[in-house]
């Protein structure tokens, strides 16, 4: 449309010009306009349009100028040198040469039990070995797909592990740095109200207890009389309540409302299901249905607990979701669970290491957790000496130091992370990277080129397959773009020569 109206224009002026005899001037308003329309309309000629790029791995291309299409061969290109180039169509195979994904937490508190997982792309015997600084074999695994060790730190520490992957005659696949801070836990701040005492209430409050919690514990003893243990220290919000099915089913309108209010507002709620009386007020007030039991059913294999009387009828429960003895809803911006067991007070004296990860988990599935100021995010993919790494935090502003590189930056938003800023860095060497922001400090481990190949492979797929997805459609093949520049050219020696004339 727009090159249509130049020709129009140019058309016009040249008749003018004709109309006064100007035979020149209107040659030049005609090609002017020509020369427009040629510049601002979108031709094209025979052909195809720019040429095709081999990619090269150890000299990633700074720039697609010029390139229509990119074609690879191997593993590809990390997820920050494909994020620097514009979409491009991407001639690539994946190859089926073995890789592996490596799966641990970077940060865990004291007391939770350390895991490793290993997915390999191939099915064969081989074990997966988690080794000390030392060389001291921690924990090993075997199996014939995926791998996972296990293990408990004993003191809160920055550590360096060592992983290997071995086949089935011993040759080592795979292996480098394991590593990850373990940090002592925050207190967690639990309010309890019971309805009755029992031995389950004070075995759960040894284990709150011996972990650090902030407890405020109030147990009716009888008619007017209760047991509480006062918080040690002031507890605005806590972050988990615990009930017991007596308490809540003998509480009156008010107290119910306010404490599902509190739930609702992000506290996690967890009800101790053994004396339920009333299945009704269940369903009334939570929306869980119940259902009596058989009388000496128990649940559980490792540490076997008697059920409760009234348990949901299967895993599913309308909004519930369940597995071995404990049901959880999200409510709002909180979460309830039930707790259908009881007698795990038996377990105390005689597996209490079992019994205190078996608790550990129960929260886990509640989603409890310290609500913290900053949360560092973990690296979308290894960091590597002399790659740009993006380190990311929820909770941040103003700048990030970095002692290592002597670099104060400052925290800026992304479009992947709505709810986190980030900065940029080039780490120059291998080894721990340390960030203060603020009163807040964080760790970011920098992987030397030569460790976990196989896993450098897997991100190095991974990113390529993305970028190849995101590439547009390719130009229309036996076509290429007019060059433009031609005609602007053009254009503009013709109006100067209309100027020229005019100024005679």
């Amino acid at each position: 449309m727009i090159a249509m109206a130049a020709v129009v224009i140019g058309v016009l002026a040249a008749l003018a010009y004709a109309a006064r005899r100007h035979w020149i001037d209107a040659v030049l308003a005609l090609v002017a306009g020509v020369a427009l329309a040629g510049t601002v309309g979108e031709f094209s000629l025979p052909g195809e349009a720019g040429a095709t790029l081999m990619v090269d791995a150890a000299d990633p291309p700074r720039t697609l100028a010029g390139v229509r299409t990119l074609r690879l061969a191997g593993d590809g290109l990390r997820a920050a040198e494909w994020d620097d180039l514009p979409a491009r169509p991407l001639d690539w195979n994946k190859p089926d040469t073995p890789a592996i994904d490596l799966d641990f937490p970077r940060t865990i508190a004291l007391g939770r039990v350390f895991t490793l997982r290993v997915h390999r792309s191939w099915s064969a015997p081989g074990r997966l070995q988690l080794l000390a600084e030392n060389g001291q074999v921690l924990a090993e695994a075997k199996g014939d797909t995926d791998l996972a060790v296990q293990w408990l730190p004993p003191v809160a520490q920055r550590l360096v592990l060592k992983a290997r992957l071995l086949d089935a005659a011993g040759k080592v696949v795979d292996e480098g740095p394991v590593p990850f801070t373990v940090t002592d836990p925050a207190p967690l701040q639990v309010r309890g109200r019971f309805g009755a005492p029992s031995f389950d209430l004070r075995a759960l409050d040894d284990l709150l207890a011996a972990s650090g919690a902030v407890i405020d514990w109030q147990v009716e003893l009888g008619k007017g009389l209760e047991r509480a243990e006062t918080a040690r220290a002031e507890m605005d919000k806590p972050e988990l309540e615990i009930v017991d099915a007596a308490w809540f089913e003998r509480a009156g309108a008010a107290s119910r409302d306010a404490l599902l209010a509190r739930v609702a507002g992000g506290t996690r709620l967890l009800v101790l299901g053994a004396n339920a009386r009333d299945a009704s007020t269940w369903a009334r007030s939570v929306k869980l249905p119940l259902a009596p039991q058989p009388a000496n059913k128990t649940i559980g294999t490792v540490l076997p607990m008697a059920s409760a009387g009234l348990n949901p009828n299967g895993d599913r429960a309308g909004e519930w979701i369940g597995k071995d003895g404990l049901w959880t809803r999200d409510w709002e911006d909180g979460r309830i669970a039930w707790l259908g067991l009881g007698d795990w007070h038996r377990h105390a004296i005689a597996q209490p290491r079992q019994l205190a990860l078996w608790w550990q988990d129960v929260l886990d599935r509640l989603r409890v957790q310290r609500r913290a100021d900053v949360a560092w995010l973990d690296p979308e993919e290894m960091p590597l000496p002399q790659r740009r790494l993006a380190v990311c935090a929820r909770g941040v502003s103003g700048t990030a130091t970095i002692a290592e590189l002597k670099q104060t930056l400052a925290w800026q938003r992304r479009p992947e992370h709505v709810d986190a800023a980030c900065v940029a860095v080039w780490p120059a060497a291998s080894g721990w990277l340390h960030l203060q922001t603020g009163a807040n400090d964080g760790q970011v481990y920098v992987y030397a080129p030569g460790d976990w190949p196989l896993w450098q492979r897997s991100e190095r797929r991974a990113a390529t397959a993305q970028y190849a997805a995101r590439t547009p459609a390719p130009v229309a093949p036996g076509t290429r773009p007019l060059p433009v520049w031609p005609f602007g050219v053009v254009f503009a020696l013709a109006m100067l020569g209309l100027w020229w004339r005019e100024r005679r």
